[in-house]
């Protein structure tokens, strides 16, 4: 389970085709460290198991279904990452309950700044439409935020500037593909009805 609060901002260092998979390296030397094998970490939202640690930097690996479903399968050497280790017993809660279990790949469609601040509009896949509501929660490449417009399949977001200088989305260009997790009390509920429909 993770937040959505970004804990750092680091960049690949090297991606290794692994068939069917392929392994990914971290340079987070303050991160790394904390890390031990075998815990979860999210990279853009991405629940991934650390397995190995070394000079700096964690590896984790990403299997077929992961590469099929989220962007991981187009990281490079040099690229940004969003990341947040689990959430502890006893650890605040910020943010709002995120899983790391992507649901479906959205696309940055237009951003405008208005000083240090952003409104983004994004799109999600049509099946996805159903679970934003306004005020509501989505997290963007592993970014817990808040909805503030909401169309068929498309929704806005304002970023402040902590978000835009803390995070891959203020580096983002429209046309950029980010990892979308809706709200997982909002799936329950659609499962909960969907129960009860005789």
């Amino acid at each position: 389970m993770f937040t959505g609060l970004v804990e750092a901002l680091a960049p690949v260092a090297e991606v290794r085709e692994a068939p069917p998979g392929r392994d990914i390296w971290v340079h987070a030397p303050e991160l790394a460290q904390k890390l031990n094998r075998g815990e979860s970490i999210a990279v853009n939202g991405c629940c991934l198991t650390v397995v190995e640690r070394a000079g700096g930097a964690f590896g984790v690996q990403a299997g077929p279904e992961t590469l099929r479903r989220t962007t991981l399968g187009c990281l490079h050497a040099g690229q940004m990452v969003n990341l947040e280790r689990a959430l502890r017993a006893g650890e605040p809660m910020g943010g709002h309950f995120v899983t790391g279990h992507v649901d479906g790949v959205g696309m940055l469609e237009s951003r405008q700044d208005a000083g240090d601040w952003a409104t983004c509009w994004y799109s999600v896949p049509p099946e996805l439409g159903r679970y934003l509501a306004s005020k509501g929660s989505i997290a963007v490449d592993g970014v817990s935020l808040t909805l503030v417009d909401v169309e068929d399949a498309r929704f806005s977001v304002a970023l402040i500037p902590h978000t835009l200088a803390c995070t891959t989305l203020g580096r983002l260009e429209p046309g950029a593909l980010v990892n979308i997790e809706v709200d997982l009390l909002a799936k329950y509920v659609e499962r909960l009805l969907a129960a009860r429909q005789p």
